[in-house]
């Protein structure tokens, strides 16, 4: 009997020696090898090519054209193209042109471009043009240049744009950070009118508007304390526009009228640029000159309109503003609102200012621009030239423009004008808010305390 026990107790002495190597094995692997994993060393990044040069101005040239660059922004809702670089196009001096892309700091190769020159051109043989092109796959790109070869070419004077909206597929959802924005174009010539602004911007903010955008090529030296005011608090962002150095801009709307080299300073490309600008930022965008105001006259603010608007018409995404002239050689006889202490602020005050001209709609009769920005492609001064939605006609007892100017005619009769006073509805506020404003810039002496 103890010879058939010891095999067993063999057997079982084995199997513990076993169970132990292997547990040493595992505590010498995991916890105690003195052996180091060496891994393979890291290549080195190639050294970055580009850009060397970023454009520092909204208005570049491009070499080897007479063309010029304004801005570039990721567009991908028309299909097959990546990119829309806005720019103002020389109409008879069309070439190929090619799209040059920094990815990451690496060339790519070249794509080809396709040139969508706008169609309200007004005479003039310089256009605003869209410049599309595809970004090449696997490429981050983060600017981007333009060039009449489709060879890759590193050339070390060539300006980059940066890509702006680098998120903007067509439908998209985000959080946008304002709900209005206001694009006015081009100030030029020295304009000094530093009290309409001013009433101007503080009734668009009592209206619920967001941010102001201003195009800047010149302005009076009230003015340009005024905008500088603005701009620091964050609600007013001041775009600045040197056209008058690269072209000869004409002051009017049409060539044959004004002469020039491109229609009003380059306004199209302005109100172009602010939609795109906007476009991932901002739910409304209105379109409109210094001297408008796009006033609701059923609703206390614009978010309440647009709500009612956009609930009546849900597929629109242009919605057009009749134009309704109010001469600034009619005063309102009370002089209720004519306050000395705005007598020393250059420009006049729109409070006095309250009756209007019907536009004769037998002719041409300007609307202005309601968009939302993300359903427009192309717009001009009183139309959206390509849109994703549809456009819809606002009654102007709904809202329409009050413009404050001189009268669209050499004569009018004073008998046909019809009083408006629906600036007066918000004077209790508007009125402080425009002191305020004024004192802010040094325009205006606070009142000492009684």
């Amino acid at each position: 009997m103890n010879k058939a026990k010891e095999p067993r107790g063999k057997l079982f002495f084995l199997f513990v020696s076993i169970m132990v190597s292997t547990i040493i094995f595992i505590l010498y692997v995991t916890g105690t090898s003195p052996v180091e994993y060496i891994s393979p060393p890291r290549l080195p990044e190639p050294p970055k090519v580009c850009p060397v040069g970023t454009a520092e101005h909204t208005i570049t040239p491009l070499n080897n054209t007479d063309h010029f660059l304004v801005s570039a922004f990721m567009d991908q809702r028309v299909k097959g193209f990546d990119l829309r670089i806005i720019s103002i196009f020389k109409t008879n001096s069309a070439k190929p042109l090619y799209c040059l892309f920094c990815c990451a700091g690496q060339l790519s190769n070249t794509t080809p471009t396709n040139i969508l020159q706008h169609t309200e051109k007004f005479g003039f043989l310089f256009v605003t043009a869209d410049i599309m092109c595809q970004i090449p796959q696997n490429c981050n790109a983060t600017h981007v240049t333009l060039q009449t070869k489709p060879e890759r070419v590193k050339a070390l004077d060539q300006l980059w744009l940066p890509i702006r909206n680098q998120k903007t597929k067509g439908n998209e959802e985000k959080k946008l950070q304002f709900n209005f924005t206001v694009c006015i174009s081009n100030l030029f010539g020295g304009i000094n009118n530093v009290l309409q602004f001013v009433q101007t911007l503080e009734m668009y903010r009592l209206l619920g508007v967001d941010r102001v955008v201003i195009y800047n090529t010149s302005c009076g030296p009230e003015l340009d304390l005024l905008l500088k005011s603005y701009s620091r608090t964050g609600f007013l962002e001041i775009v600045p526009w040197p056209i008058d150095l690269f072209l000869s801009p004409s002051w009017g709307w049409l060539y044959s009228l004004s002469g020039g080299d491109v229609h009003y300073f380059g306004q199209l490309a302005t109100l172009n640029e602010c939609v795109y600008r906007s476009m991932d930022r901002s739910r409304y965008v209105l379109l409109n000159d210094i001297d408008e105001i796009i006033m609701p006259y059923q609703h206390n603010n614009l978010m309440s309109l647009m709500n009612t608007l956009q609930q009546q018409h849900p597929n629109t995404g242009v919605f057009l503003i009749e134009d309704h002239f109010f001469p600034n050689t009619v005063f309102e006889p009370s002089k209720r609102f004519r306050l000395p202490k705005w007598d020393k602020v250059p420009g006049f005050n729109i409070l006095e200012h309250i009756h209007r001209e019907d536009p004769d709609r037998t002719t041409f009769t300007p609307h202005k621009l309601i968009v939302q920005p993300r359903l427009v492609e192309q717009v001009s001064v009183h139309q959206a030239l390509k849109a994703f939605g549809n456009t819809y006609i606002v009654p102007p007892d709904v809202c329409r423009i009050i413009h404050v100017s001189g009268s669209p005619t050499v004569k009018f009769n004073a008998k046909k004008l019809h009083e408006d006073k629906r600036l007066w509805d918000f004077n209790e506020k508007l009125i402080p808010n425009v002191d305020k404003a004024l004192e802010r810039a040094g325009l205006l002496r606070s009142e000492p305390a009684l």
